[in-house]
């Protein structure tokens, strides 16, 4: 097991400085004309793929880092260049995960390498759980998948939403429900290959912030999938379900609905990188211009209120920072969050980044409210990050019933 260090390794510092001038160089020039043309930055993408960052082997790299920090380092570099961007890269490693969590070996050596594509032609994957009327609720899933034993075939309806990559993806994996009686229990998620017939692009969200990445409904109607698509195969599943069921009677549906919620602890630490990326990058913009821009015949840094300002937001960033790694190394060696440590991180993290960002603006002034800087943009961005993954919300909820052992509402 990997001792908790604040240190990084000459490895990892290597490939931190590795993605910070990809995002210097590569992502931050090209910032603002994807956040205007709210389109998917596909020549940022296939530029990442070139150098191997846009690729499953570097991500599973930094998934099995033994310390747990590669996933985070990795969101921080790259979302310090752009949030939008930075999610149009990392989006599909959503689809990938659901593939390698869940997937047999078969599975995983077919799909995966589809999503990504090659670097000459590259793919994208969309990972699709939420619905219109299922954000947080997980276990108010609609969409549905039956059975059609004599075709050996999943028919699946339903809509999703808030869908990265939906629609324009390769590869669509869907969570979907096969039993309606077991909540969030009673879930499965599936395969849906390219050009299959059923699957189409609901609307498009134009969006407040993370405009360079595509998020769109997705439409499911008879959408039959082989039963190979079944992530894990139909044996496992009957067998989950059947020990879900005898669960079910013993110890009654709000555990099972509330264990619905604990599956996404893990992941919350990789956003709150995010989030501390674009915290990092407005802060260090706001230091840079408060040294530069004079009034009354001084910088603004030498004002008290703008200094004080700084400060407090250097704290907030290097807190969050240290919520993020401790939770993802516990992730990483297999500690138990007993206090909700992975929803901590993501709840500091995301709200320093609205903070931060706010704060940024102000000591631009009139400046910081236009798109000539980009600290605008990053304001704007900061607002998902309390958002999606469980919004601060749902956060705070987790906590209180981990903290009070009892099902707060």
């Amino acid at each position: 097991m990997a001792e908790f260090t604040m240190d990084l390794n000459e490895e990892q510092r290597e490939i931190r400085d590795w993605l910070h001038g990809f995002a210097a160089d590569v992502v931050r020039p090209a910032a603002a004309e994807w956040d205007e043309r709210e389109e998917t930055p596909w020549p940022v993408i296939q530029e990442a793929a070139k150098l191997g960052i846009y690729s499953l082997d570097f991500y599973a790299q930094q998934f099995f880092d033994p310390t747990g920090l590669g996933i985070p380092m990795t969101m921080e570099e790259l979302f310090w260049g752009d949030a939008g961007i930075g999610l149009s890269i990392v989006g599909t490693g959503l689809a990938a995960v659901g593939v390698l969590a869940n997937g047999t070996e078969e599975q995983i050596g077919t799909w995966v390498p589809q999503m990504y594509g090659t670097p000459d032609d590259v793919k994208v994957a969309a990972f699709c759980s939420s619905e219109p009327d299922a954000g947080s609720d997980v276990a108010g899933m609609r969409t549905r998948a039956v059975y059609d034993e004599a075709k050996d075939e999943w028919v699946l309806n339903g809509t999703k939403t808030w869908a990265t990559n939906g629609g324009i993806a390769n590869v669509h994996v869907v969570v979907a429900v096969v039993d309606p009686g077991l909540g969030s229990k009673g879930h499965a998620s599936f395969i849906v290959p390219p050009g299959t017939k059923g699957l189409s692009q609901g609307q498009k969200f134009k969006k407040h912030g993370i405009r360079a990445s595509h998020t769109a409904e997705v439409v499911l109607e008879d959408v039959r999938v082989p039963g190979h698509c079944l992530l894990g195969g139909k044996e496992k599943l009957d067998q989950r379900l059947a020990r879900a069921r005898e669960r079910a009677k013993a110890q009654g549906g709000e555990r099972i609905k509330n264990a619905a919620m604990a599956t996404f602890e893990a992941s919350r630490p990789a956003v709150g990188a995010m989030a501390v990326g674009t915290a990092r990058a407005a802060y260090e913009e706001a230091l840079e211009y408060a040294k530069t821009r004079t009034q009354f015949g001084r910088p603004i840094i030498d004002n008290q209120g703008v200094a004080f300002q700084l400060a407090d937001m250097r704290t907030r960033i290097d807190a969050a920072r240290l919520l993020v790694w401790r939770a993802s190394w516990m992730a990483t060696t297999g500690k138990p969050f007993t206090s909700a440590e992975g929803s901590m991180s993501k709840l500091y993290a995301s709200e320093t980044a609205k903070q931060v960002t706010a704060q940024a603006i102000q000591i631009f002034g009139g400046n910081g409210y236009t798109r000539e800087y980009p600290v605008e943009r990053m304001h704007r961005d900061s607002a998902i990050y309390t958002i999606f993954e469980g919004t601060s919300e749902i956060q705070r909820l987790v906590i209180a019933r981990t903290l009070a052992g009892v099902p707060i509402r």
